[in-house]
């Protein structure tokens, strides 16, 4: 493979935008036309509160078009807001569920079913949930849309495809081709966008009627004829167009004869492409959702297509409308609609070459991650987490196509196992255990990739309380690393068998194994944000066990190391750290401010855990600070965040005591009624709100660091029987990440 060039935007390009609110509606990129009454009669029937209406018709009548409008006018309805769910990338039907979590902008780590996290959210919220291309999905999708409308009574959903979900209360709505007035205004909207300020002539306004009325006014299909004005005439069109139907009418006896037009639509595009268009075209198909031009040269390129050729073959298929350009914080990227990614797949393996440009494919990203891995430790975390985010359809293909094959399993499992990163640091634990269990269940030699998912297993199994899987994979990393003589493997091992520790508030224990992984990483050679998480860990054990000296030293060595290399998801937890051996010295201006730090980072990763455990500790440090009020507003912030990372502060004796602390403190100042109303505010608060009071501050600014301690004991008191401390994930088991 080549080397990848870099592929994230530098600072100041024009192309970096910030990213779209997940779920949020796309802007349109041309001017919507026409359909007004269909616009009407939607509205119609979701102001009558149904609560499922889906919009079914051939491919390429506007389907989708027509619910993002529909729900672009009525989003202002709907307080808790509107949010699409592109479902056509999303192959596995085990995978619709994270799909759906992706599209409500949830970050969960908790171990509970998707499912339930859907529920739960949308169970006291008005909402409108919009899903585009289901059909393939349409069981899976059935069975999840019934329960969630039975469950969440503000809930409504507006789906789009081509055939309906069968459910009970759907209300389905056909949506029919374009009528003449609107399938010629689109037409000659579409022209102008290839041939500016052209207007059909008074000779050409009969031709363009026919020409409307031939393709049956399927939008698509007018895209796709209104493209080739950049180089034929309307008569043009109409004639060869009228040739391609003589050809092909009658070629499959029974079939929908709307089918047949836009095969026919798409078929003639597709003649009319050089040779090497077509070539290009079917092997773009490779591709789930977006992909970028680099991909595109290494994937799509050969002797007969070569790489330096592919941008100008790909610029002429942006001009017939074949491909579509989207921007997005990487810069520019695209896509083939669905419907002419089918035809494209439909031809590539035709020519029996399908096979060959998966493994072309599946190579690419195997890079990609390898290269994104290396970048997590660096300054340009943010922009691996957004690339990863943006490249997970393909992802999901590359390992697909391995697991094909019994002697690719080990890709498979060098992928999952690489993509740790994105799995743990951007909340992602439900998806990559599935991945993660999914790659061992084939048999392969339990080489270097399959030790890595191993211990990548036991670390998502500690996040998500679940010891006893947690136990088993990393005891079997550590058996096999030892017999095998990995020294890497079996220093990660190690640790996350220390991260089990410390969730379970065994510190002693915690202390000894963190610091032999330290010491392992030492004689292996590693350093990167997993080492200094374990020594983010091993201060947080050691200042548990009272020794804050010592704990701040050994994050503020995070701190330097983390500066010099750029890594911000590391040093949120080591602040955090300093904050609490801050605020139990009683320099609570100091704590305030490491926290304000901790808060800004964990918003860049959509990092729940960060941001709730940040919370729960500048509720004491405002507490302490004198405003009783305020820290029950932030206690209430936190409880609200909890169901959606795992058990309150895990079920820990040493990572409840802040909030015990506060509590007491602030009941006793506020009295009952009024911490409960400051509670209850703050439950009423959504994180990014939470988190922007928290950093503006609303309660009086501390003068400087105060005398006290909020009542805390010392810190190295175990304040009560030892029990099983809660996952970040669902509260069995406990957080490495604090």
């Amino acid at each position: 493979m080549r080397r990848l060039q870099d592929p994230f935007p530098r600072p100041g390009d024009p192309d970096a935008r910030p990213a779209p609110p997940p779920g949020g509606l796309p802007a349109e990129l041309n001017p919507f036309v026409g359909r007004a009454g269909e616009l009407a009669e939607l509205g119609g029937l979701l102001a009558e509160e149904a609560r499922l209406v889906t919009v079914v018709g051939v491919a390429g009548v506007g389907k989708t078009r027509c619910v993002v409008r529909v729900a672009a006018l009525r989003e202002k309805r709907y307080c808790d807001g509107v949010l699409l769910a592109e479902l056509s990338a999303v192959r596995d039907p085990d995978l619709l569920e994270h799909a759906l979590i992706d599209a409500l902008g949830l970050t969960d780590h908790t171990g509970r079913p998707p499912r339930t996290v859907l529920v739960e959210h949308l169970r006291e919220r008005r909402t409108l949930l919009v899903l585009d291309g289901f059909e393939h999905l349409v069981d899976v999708c059935a069975d999840l849309v019934t329960e969630l409308l039975r469950r969440a009574p503000g809930l409504q959903v507006l789906a789009a495809g081509r055939c309906p979900l069968r459910v009970d209360g759907e209300r389905t709505f056909p949506l029919a081709p374009m009528s003449d007035g609107d399938a010629v205004e689109l037409f000659t909207e579409r022209a102008r966008g290839v041939r500016p300020g052209w207007e059909p002539t008074e000779g050409e306004r009969g031709t363009v009627l026919e020409l409307c009325r031939r393709l049956d006014g399927i939008p698509l299909a007018l895209e796709l004829a209104a493209g080739r004005l950049r180089v034929l005439s309307v008569e043009q069109v109409l004639l060869r167009l009228d040739d391609r139907f003589r050809l092909l009418t009658g070629g499959r006896r029974g079939a929908p004869p709307r089918h047949q037009t836009l095969r026919t639509a798409i078929g003639w595009s597709h003649e009319l492409c050089t040779p090497e268009q077509r070539l290009l075209w079917a092997r773009l198909s490779v591709f789930a959702g977006q992909f970028d031009l680099e991909a595109a040269e290494y994937i799509c390129g050969g002797p007969d297509l070569p790489a330096e050729s592919v941008l100008d073959v790909l610029d002429e298929l942006l001009a017939q409308s074949v491909v579509e350009r989207e921007e997005c914080p990487a810069g520019a990227r695209y896509r083939l609609l669905d419907t002419v990614s089918e035809y494209g797949a439909q031809w590539l393996a035709a020519t029996g070459d399908t096979r060959r440009l998966r493994r072309r494919h599946r190579d690419w990203f195997l890079g990609l991650a390898t290269w994104c891995e290396l970048d997590w430790f660096s300054p340009r975390q943010a922009e691996v987490a957004a690339r990863i985010d943006g490249e997970l359809p393909n992802l999901r293909r590359a390992m697909e196509c391995s697991m094909e094959d019994p002697d690719e399993v080990h890709l498979a499992q060098y992928l999952a196992g690489t993509l740790w990163f994105y799995w743990v640091g951007c909340g992602r634990l439900s998806e990559g255990r599935h991945w993660l269990e999914h790659v061992l269940e084939e048999p392969a030699p339990c080489d270097a990739a399959r030790l890595k998912v191993l211990w990548v297993l036991g670390y998502v199994a500690v996040l998500q309380g679940d010891a006893v899987a947690a136990v088993s994979a990393l005891q079997e990393c550590r058996e096999e690393a030892e017999r095998s003589g990995n020294a890497a493997a079996l220093a990660y091992a190690v640790h996350r068998m220390g991260c089990l520790a410390i969730v379970t508030d065994d510190m002693p224990r915690a202390e000894e194994l963190l610091r032999e992984a330290l010491g392992r990483y030492r004689e292996a050679g590693e350093l990167n944000s997993n080492v200094l998480m374990a020594q983010v860990e091993l201060a947080m054990a050691v200042a548990f066990l009272g020794d804050l000296d010592a704990a701040a030293a050994i994050c503020d060595e995070v701190r330097e190391v983390c500066e010099d290399h750029g890594e911000r998801w590391a040093l949120a937890y080591a602040l955090y750290v300093l904050a609490y051996a801050a605020l139990r010295r009683g320099r609570t201006a100091r704590a305030r401010q490491m926290l304000g730090e901790c808060l800004a980072i964990g918003r860049t990763f959509n990092d729940l855990l960060g941001t709730v455990l940040s919370l729960e500790l500048l509720a004491l440090v405002t507490a302490v600070e004198g405003d009783a009020g305020e820290a029950a507003v932030l206690q209430g912030a936190a409880e609200g965040i909890w169901p959606s990372v795992g058990l309150p502060l895990f079920g820990s004796v040493y990572y409840g005591r802040p909030r015990a602390e506060c509590e007491e403190q602030a009941r006793r100042e506020l009295g009952n009624a009024a911490y409960e109303e400051g509670l209850r505010a703050g439950r009423r608060l959504d994180p990014a709100t939470a988190v922007d009071r928290a950093l503006t501050g609303s309660g009086p600014a501390p003068a400087g660091d105060g005398p006290g301690t909020g009542g805390a004991p010392p810190a190295g008191e175990s304040g009560g029987t030892r029990r099983p401390a809660a996952s970040r994930m669902t509260g069995r088991g406990g957080p490495e990440r604090w």
